[in-house]
């Protein structure tokens, strides 16, 4: 199937083929009445009772009112945090909803506990959804890519736990897009997701193996300002009590044999899901790290086409840690975007259709199956991006 309909004027004048425009659009109205039909139900952002529903968004929201009461570092207390957890949403609730961000997210945290917790939700998820649409759309270089943002699956997930892959997916695909002529700019970005540091640490290797050291510098002078403001801000204790609490929220998350691996969408998640065990899913977890660290030093330093490059890099950062979500997978959205570009101009591959969609399938199944199935979408989409970088047509043009 084509993605494009091709005019004589080629990618200047291309539209969505019509199939694939339909099931976008039907992917959309399902995703806005799945939201509303829990809205009115009490199962997303307003419980029935008036009170807030227990998400994942609880957990920023009461880290910010910590801070804003000049109690940041119990934000990584975990019984201290609850109890504003509960706060939040007007109720006791099983369950806890971690804070594992570094002081630099209080600022946003902050701000967004000034509002009540509903409205906090609501501006949040929205707000960061439309610098997603943004970055998509800016990507893929025509307004249908405001379509296929709001149309990928992963979208829903991010929606109903209030988290934030959005904004990753919104940093990550700016950066990208101003990297290759604005590197001030793709810094500043760069800087700004260390809020979520696992997801940038192949970052630095593409920027060194492409000598693109303005963008390594200002990241680095970015990160290093709100690491100096968050002390400042909210104290050194707060720095001291997010370290002392990594290993904490490390034993929790990935070494805790009544975790539920199939929420993970990794290489770790997958071998956990699978029977094996803690160190051998570390050594899985740690070659694909490093196959992919390989693999972006090569392709940086090569003449291929920057989508490629593109597209590789936001699989990779993905591909190389061992702690990604199913909202994290907003993320996807990027080398897709890029992949549409490259198609575009270019043209489609054979079969290239059918990977996308198995990888967009994957990642609607999730709710319904109990294994990392986001996990090989991740894959299926960095198998298509090899293949695009090993054709002879892959070098810059």
């Amino acid at each position: 199937m084509a993605l494009y309909e091709m005019t004589p004027g080629r990618g200047a004048s291309a539209k969505l083929a019509r199939p694939l425009e339909l099931v976008c659009v039907a992917l959309v109205l399902a995703h806005a009445v799945y939201l509303a039909t829990c809205y009115i139900e009490g199962i997303w952002v307003t419980a029935p009772d008036g009170g807030g529903v227990p998400s994942d968004f609880v957990n920023v929201w009461a880290a910010g009112r910590l801070a804003l009461t000049g109690h940041a570092a119990a934000a990584y207390d975990w019984p201290t945090h609850k109890l504003i957890e509960e706060t939040a949403v007007g109720r006791p609730f099983d369950g806890y909803f971690v804070w594992p961000y570094p002081p630099t997210f209080l600022f946003v945290a902050t701000a967004l506990s000034l509002l009540p917790y509903a409205t906090a939700y609501i501006a949040w998820v929205f707000g960061t959804f439309v610098g997603y649409l943004i970055t998509i759309r800016v990507i893929v270089g025509e307004r249908t890519g405001y379509l296929l943002a709001a149309a990928f699956p992963a979208v829903l997930s991010n929606f109903i736990v209030g988290q934030n892959g959005f904004l990753t997916a919104g940093l990550v695909g700016g950066t990208l897009v101003l990297l290759e002529h604005q590197p001030i700019g793709a810094g500043l970005l760069l800087g700004l997701l260390t809020f979520k540091p696992h997801l940038g640490l192949l970052f630095p290797v593409a920027l060194a193996a492409s000598g693109r050291w303005r963008a390594f510098g200002a990241a680095a002078v970015v990160a290093t300002l709100m690491a100096v403001a968050a002390w400042l801000s909210f104290g050194g204790v707060s720095w001291q009590a997010f370290f002392a609490g990594l290993g904490h929220s490390s034993q929790a998350f990935l070494a805790n044999d009544l975790a539920d691996w199939s929420k993970f969408q990794t290489a770790f998640g997958l071998t956990r899901t699978l029977g094996g065990s803690e160190a051998l899913a570390w050594s899985v977890q740690i070659a694909m790290a490093l196959t992919a660290a390989t693999a972006i030093a090569a392709l940086w330093r090569s003449h291929t086409a920057y989508e490629i490059k593109a597209a590789a890099l936001g699989v990779a950062a993905m591909l190389a840690t061992p702690y990604l979500y199913i909202y994290d997978l907003v993320i996807l959205a990027v080398p897709l975007a890029f992949l549409f570009r490259l198609g575009r101009a270019r043209g489609f591959l054979p079969y290239e259709a059918t990977g996308i969609g198995t990888a967009c399938l994957l990642i609607l199944i999730f709710p319904f199956v109990k294994a990392p199935v986001g996990f090989v979408a991740v894959v299926v989409v960095a198998a298509l991006i090899a293949r695009r970088a090993l054709l002879p047509q892959a070098v810059r043009t």
